[in-house]
Parts: structure tokens; C-alpha cells; sequence
């Protein structure tokens, strides 16, 4: 399947479901980039507007770009009312974006899915001279019973989970792809899900199983039984270590 049209059916969950990132993170990221208000941000990949929401305080403007239709239309309704977001149907490796003309580029949960050499390529495009990409992502945790259970679920009944697992970049990639060092810093994120919720956690993922299939049933018992087990006044937590990688690309 066309990476880009993965989660053209996950659209809904993924508006209700995914996480945001920590305010810390977006503090510690707009101070570091300096003078934000005066800069522009290309968010790539931007999907529902889950980060862009959190950028568009901070930068003069900020641009999305989504190939997804579902998921980019989602997005731009839930950013209609900040008149400093645009939304682009460019792609990582062809953005549609002037050449020099954004200060950042952020990336949130889709890094993996990119062609990184062409990305990379792209973003010293329509990089600034002392422009600076970051790449974010939410690491869910298995410090839990819970989130034991739902980690050893998805690797054993999620076809491609093990496949598409974002956690699958390399040290040695990042290193590659900024060209040299780059910094690092992680921030603690979590939700809080009661069993419709956790279900609908998982049906946001690309790799979820879908319903009719033979696995769909399967997993949701599994999850059934975990959540009976392990939920605490009918709610369980949903934890994550929110990962930021950011620098310039270097020649």
C-alpha cells in the first residue's frame, strides 16, 4: 500500500485518539530556534494538526503539509480559525515549498515513513541558511502490565506492526540524516483511556487489524481481559516518553 494513504481510514480515531505533545517540549523547542514570532515553520507530514496546533502560537506562520486528502482536510478544519496556518498536499520529498523560505521544519510521527535521503535534500531547500529541523515523536512505554500486554498483542497479532514501528530509525540513521550530531532531549506524555478509548487508541494505528478480519476479534479479547485486570476505576494509563531530535542539516 501507498504509504501516504495509510490511515486514510483511521481519520476519525486519530482525531480522538492520538496524543498531543508536552508543552515543555514545544517551550524548550521554540527557545531554542529564537525570535520564533518573526520565523516560519514547515510542519511535514502534518496529518490532523495535532502539532501544528501547538506551533501556530509561537511562529509568524506556519504551513502543513499532508498528502493524505482525509486526513489534511481533518486537519484543516480543526486549525480553520488560526489565520497563520496554511495547508500544502505536498509530500516529504516534494514539499511544494519556495526554495529558503522556512526557519524550521518539524516532523511528528512520520519521519519512519520517509524517504530520508530525499527529505533530506528537500529540507536544504527550503531551509534558511541557520535553519533547523526537528523530528518528535511519542514513544509509548511498556512500563505497565498493561502496556506490557498491549505491546506483546500488537507484535504478535498486528501483521506489519513489527514492520512500520517507528522505533525501528537508528542512531546511526538520525546521524546520517543531520549530517553529524544532532541534540536530543525527551519529555514525559501520557493518556488516560477507559476500554472504548484503548480500543480506539489501537484502531489509529495503521496496523491495527481491521474489522471482518480474523485478528480484529482476537486482539480485542486480548485487550478485554488485560484491561479488566490491570484498569483502576475503569481507566488505564497510556505512557510515553515524547522524544525530540533536532539541528541543522550539514553538508
Amino acid at each position: 500500500m501507498d504509504t501516504t494513504l495509510r490511515f486514510s481510514d483511521r481519520v476519525s480515531n486519530y482525531v480522538k485518539f492520538r496524543p498531543s505533545y508536552p508543552v515543555k517540549m514545544i517551550e524548550y523547542l521554540v527557545s531554542s530556534v529564537g525570535d520564533s514570532q518573526l520565523k516560519t515553520c514547515a510542519d511535514i507530514g502534518s496529518g490532523t494538526g495535532i502539532l501544528a496546533q501547538l506551533l501556530v502560537p509561537h511562529f509568524a506562520n506556519v504551513f502543513g503539509v499532508e498528502p493524505n486528502l482525509e486526513m489534511r482536510i481533518a486537519g484543516e478544519k480543526f486549525l480553520s480559525d488560526q489565520g497563520n496556518f496554511r495547508s500544502f498536499p505536498g509530500t516529504a520529498e516534494q514539499t511544494g515549498l519556495s526554495d529558503r523560505s522556512v526557519d524550521l521544519v518539524t516532523v511528528a510521527q512520520a519521519f519512519h515513513w520517509f524517504d530520508r535521503a530525499k527529505f533530506r535534500n528537500e529540507c536544504k531547500r527550503i531551509l534558511r541558511s541557520d535553519g533547523h529541523v526537528a523530528l518528535i515523536w511519542n514513544n509509548r512505554l511498556v512500563n505497565t502490565p498493561l502496556l506490557e500486554r498491549y505491546e506483546a498483542v500488537l507484535r504478535h497479532y498486528a501483521d506489519d506492526y513489527n514492520e512500520v514501528n517507528h522505533q525501528n530509525i537508528s542512531a546511526e540513521q538520525l546521524h546520517e540524516f543531520f549530517g553529524g550530531e544532532y541534540e536530543r532531549k525527551e519529555f514525559p506524555n501520557k493518556q488516560e483511556f477507559d476500554l472504548q478509548g484503548l480500543f480506539g487508541r489501537l484502531d489509529s494505528s495503521s496496523y491495527a487489524p481491521k474489522p471482518g478480519t480474523k485478528n480484529y476479534g482476537i486482539i480485542r479479547k486480548e485487550l478485554t481481559e488485560s484491561f479488566k485486570n490491570f484498569s483502576q476505576n475503569g481507566c488505564i494509563d497510556f505512557n510515553y516518553r515524547a522524544e525530540l531530535y533536532w539541528g541543522r542539516i550539514k553538508d
